[in-house]
């Protein structure tokens, strides 16, 4: 008998509408989350539902609804990661190995999905949330509800999970072929941009008084910083940079998506700003983190950070589109597949 595996790609989440309930309701699981926001719960609570949600939501709102816009009335994070999983199901016999896709928050939710699954009966479940660089508040929370979940069942089956693929080369030449559509010597200056976490968060990475300060998060990943965010946020651009012959002095690595100043810098923003101040007239910004066009790669680096420029006399912030579902990004989603059937 052939044994049957299911694949399940997790993504982030999405609001069902760009309408203010809906909004607020995907704002209050996600930020509920106690590996997101990882204070005590009463204070956890409080600051969420007292505070960020109901303030937020409301502006938030305008914000999704042109990001619908923009992509034909469907989150572009939808129609994406449909098209991913579509293109991955076409590298597999279904009767073998088949292709789920699921939301962290929101929908489709990993409860819905992966009672599908069970259903289903698979020998075998690869869960792959699709975040290359390990952080606690993505693919740490997406392996948590996981396991909650399938702890539950009366017959549990092999699970496989994907911590991280930052290394990937599918993952990694498909950003580096993105780029092959602009002439990269046209530029001032190249951005990285990832997601920002605070820093108390990549300092629980480390055992004991360690901090990620005291590690060369900056200059290599070894056996202790492996699992540190920021340590393989430098790493995916120092890969990138080496397929696309770029010297360090070509590119800044820094951090968007910030609530407080304590946060892993430098700010995505601000340094916008400091090349604006140099008279910079083009950018060019990566944002390797998200594998998928969104809110934040779309309308934040986009739109908001080209406002910021051009109030400094800056011309033109170019986004480099993220890797969606390019095809050798499905390469190396395959092989992540295939060396764990």
């Amino acid at each position: 008998m052939k044994k049957r595996t299911a694949v399940l790609l997790i993504q982030l989440g999405t609001p069902d509408s760009p309408s203010v309930s809906d909004v607020r309701r995907y704002l209050s699981e996600f930020l509920n989350d106690p590996r997101v926001i990882d204070l005590p719960w009463l204070g956890r609570t409080l600051l969420v539902n007292g505070i960020i949600v109901p303030f937020r939501a409301p502006k938030s709102a305008k914000v999704y609804k042109e990001l619908w816009e923009l992509g034909n009335g469907v989150s572009p994070l939808i129609t994406h990661t449909e098209a991913v999983r579509e293109k991955l199901q076409n590298r597999f016999d279904k009767e073998s190995v088949e292709v789920f896709y699921a939301m962290r928050y929101q929908n489709p939710s990993m409860y819905d999905v992966l009672e599908e699954i069970r259903k289903k009966n698979f020998d075998h479940i690869i869960i792959l949330p699709l975040f290359p660089q390990y952080a606690s508040a993505t693919t740490g929370s997406a392996f948590d509800l996981a396991m909650k979940l399938i702890s539950k069942w009366w017959v549990i089956p092999e699970v496989t999970m994907v911590g991280q693929f930052w290394d990937n080369e599918g993952y990694l030449d498909s950003i580096a072929e993105q780029a092959k559509g602009f002439d990269l010597k046209a530029y001032d200056h190249i951005l990285f941009s990832y997601h920002g976490l605070p820093e108390r968060q990549v300092d629980k990475v480390y055992e004991g008084s360690d901090l990620c300060s005291d590690q060369p998060c900056e200059l290599e990943v070894n056996d202790k910083n492996k699992f540190c965010y920021k340590a393989t946020c430098y790493a995916t651009s120092r890969a990138i940079a080496d397929k696309l012959g770029l010297k360090e002095e070509d590119y800044t690595v820094c951090f968007q998506s910030r609530l407080d100043k304590k946060w892993l810098t430098p700010f995505s923003d601000k340094v916008v700003e400091e090349w604006g101040k140099k008279g910079a007239k083009k950018l060019l910004v990566f944002s390797p983190a998200f594998v998928a066009d969104c809110l934040e790669t779309i309308i934040e680096i986009g739109e908001e950070y080209q406002e910021i420029f051009e109030e400094l006399g800056g011309e033109k912030v170019q986004l480099v589109p993220s890797s969606n579902s390019h095809n050798r990004f499905i390469d190396g989603l395959e092989s992540i597949v295939k060396e764990r059937l």
